[in-house]
């Protein structure tokens, strides 16, 4: 009864002011659209980068997309960035260990799809050291992804190698929207520890943004159909760190950071030991309302190796 009263005079108190407010700068009546007449796109309001490189709405694209937001990260419940390809739309997506995953687009399902081009802010996350991308270690906190962009057919001519079946784009959110704390926990049977933590603020004298995260998770080993173990745990922490200057500035920068290392395990071999991380700059300088120059690099170092005996 309380808790309605409050209700109540929080509703006449908000009613009351804005009344006054109208009666001090009176405005025009606003008609309200007809939503039935809106589209989908419409509605949800969606512009995407990946498939010509420039922002676009995801009705006119000539091409096949699938937009996975936030939003949908968040809901499903999800803990990893490979996990949450589950989301989209004609991607083969199997998981045949704690720690393997094949991801492919039009068949050619194998644990490093050479043939489906996967980027991450621009950086591609394709390895030379077994020519594909190694899902298990390609990882952040899944509340900074603004959106995951999956391109189903051929992107060659526009990203180049790679891309002969699709283009994966995941995009994460600039600095400035990431300001404050984030801490998550997951355990279970399974995943029995997801844990991710990542502090945001302003750099000294408002040059910019900044954010640093880190993330461990624990996968148990599976289990065979004889209750025999697949001694195939893994264990995987990260750290990265992330720097933007000012969205207002004609020139902008960014620059990112991630270092990883983790243990993993595979049946009847050593375990595996796992360590890497990357560097990445990205300089844009806008020449005109709708022209823009971008200057981007990165390195990126990759390694596994037989786990020393203890």
């Amino acid at each position: 009864m309380l808790r309605l009263s409050s209700l109540l005079l929080l509703s006449f108190s908000l009613a009351a002011a804005t009344a006054d407010a109208r009666q001090r700068d009176p405005e025009p009546p606003v008609v309200s659209p007809d939503l039935k007449r809106l589209s989908i796109e419409e509605l949800a309001e969606l512009d995407v980068t990946s498939v010509s490189r420039r922002v676009e709405r995801l009705s006119q694209t000539a091409a096949a997309v699938t937009v996975i937001r936030q939003e949908d990260i968040r809901r499903s419940g999800v803990t990893s960035i490979a996990d949450a390809m589950r989301l989209a739309d004609s991607l083969d997506v199997a998981r045949s260990g704690a720690r393997n995953w094949s991801i492919s687009a039009r068949g050619f399902t194998i644990g490093t799809a050479n043939k489906l081009l996967v980027l991450m802010d621009g950086r591609t996350l394709y390895s030379p050291l077994f020519a594909g991308t190694f899902w298990d270690v390609q990882d952040t906190v899944l509340a900074d992804i603004t959106r995951i962009e999956v391109v189903r057919g051929p992107g060659g001519t526009i990203w180049g190698a790679n891309a002969v079946n699709g283009v994966i784009n995941i995009i994460t959110r600039d600095a400035s929207e990431t300001r404050g704390n984030v801490a998550t926990l997951v355990a279970g049977t399974e995943n029995q520890l997801v844990t991710a933590a990542r502090h945001g603020g302003r750099l000294a004298g408002g040059a910019g943004n900044y954010r640093v995260y880190g993330k461990f998770r624990r996968l148990g080993p599976n289990v065979f159909a004889s209750g025999e173990s697949a001694r195939d745990p893994m264990t995987l922490g990260q750290f990265g760190v992330r720097l933007d200057s000012e969205v207002e500035r004609t020139s902008r920068w960014s620059l990112q950071g991630n270092v990883y290392r983790g243990n993993e395990g595979v049946f009847e071999r050593d375990d595996t030991e796992v360590r890497g991380g990357f560097v990445s700059g990205l300089w844009t300088r806008r020449l005109s309302p709708g022209a823009e120059f971008q200057a981007r690099a990165y390195y990126d170092h990759t390694q596994n190796r037989a786990a020393p005996v203890r």
